[in-house]
């Protein structure tokens, strides 16, 4: 069945998974395991989008559980932002890949498929109701914009959405690309930086948040 038009909003987010598994919307699903949605509490202050499921998230069925996964806990740790406390999800919900022998090489999401798949994160926003929101990387940040947007050109600045304030940084895939140690350090630096500006704007709305 082609849900393209037709999916009625969600009520809860445990309906989510499911959804996700019947979701037509694009054609992604034809080569990915599973549709991966969020994790976290609902509602939750701060709501991390990233990209797409990566190969280890499209076999478990959860985001960020693999190598940039691991990034992002040790940068969130440094932040002393609590995972648990936050929602973490990705704009793309299913695993675009190129099969390459035993492996699955990830692809980049092309402007189609971001928008088709913007319908469910916008389900998520609604029903978790973040104040403050995350974009790590350029196609979480076009998935909340709604158009293309330099992550230079607005890194580390609070931008207004009706969703709620949104802050722009790279993804943590990004730091597996540095081959150089001096320079992975440094981005990585840059990377906490502007989570420790997540933190310090979430303490405001609730002084209890990082303890």
């Amino acid at each position: 069945m082609d849900n393209r038009n037709t999916t009625p909003a969600l009520t809860t987010l445990r309906s989510l998974k499911p959804g996700l598994d019947r979701c037509r919307r694009c054609d992604l699903w034809r080569n990915a395991t599973q549709g991966v949605g969020g994790e976290g509490p609902a509602p939750a202050l701060v709501m991390l989008v990233g990209e797409q499921p990566g190969d280890k998230e499209d076999l478990a069925g959860a985001p960020f559980v693999g190598p940039a996964g691991r990034i992002l806990d040790q940068a969130l740790a440094a932040a002393d932002l609590p995972r648990p406390r936050l929602y973490v999800t990705n704009a793309v919900k299913h695993f675009k890949n190129e099969p390459r022998g035993k492996f699955r090489l990830h692809k980049k999401p092309d402007a189609g498929e971001v928008e088709a798949c913007r319908w469910w994160l916008r389900q998520e926003l609604r029903l978790v109701r973040p104040k403050l929101i995350v974009a790590l990387g350029a196609t979480a940040a076009l998935t909340l914009f709604g158009k293309a947007v330099t992550i230079k050109a607005v890194r580390g600045r609070w931008q207004q959405l009706p969703e709620g304030e949104v802050l722009v940084t790279i993804h943590p895939s990004f730091l597996l690309r540095q081959r150089d140690s001096t320079a992975r350090r440094h981005e990585f630096d840059k990377f906490v930086a502007d989570l420790a500006l997540v933190r310090d704007r979430a303490l405001e709305f609730d002084r209890s948040f990082a303890a």
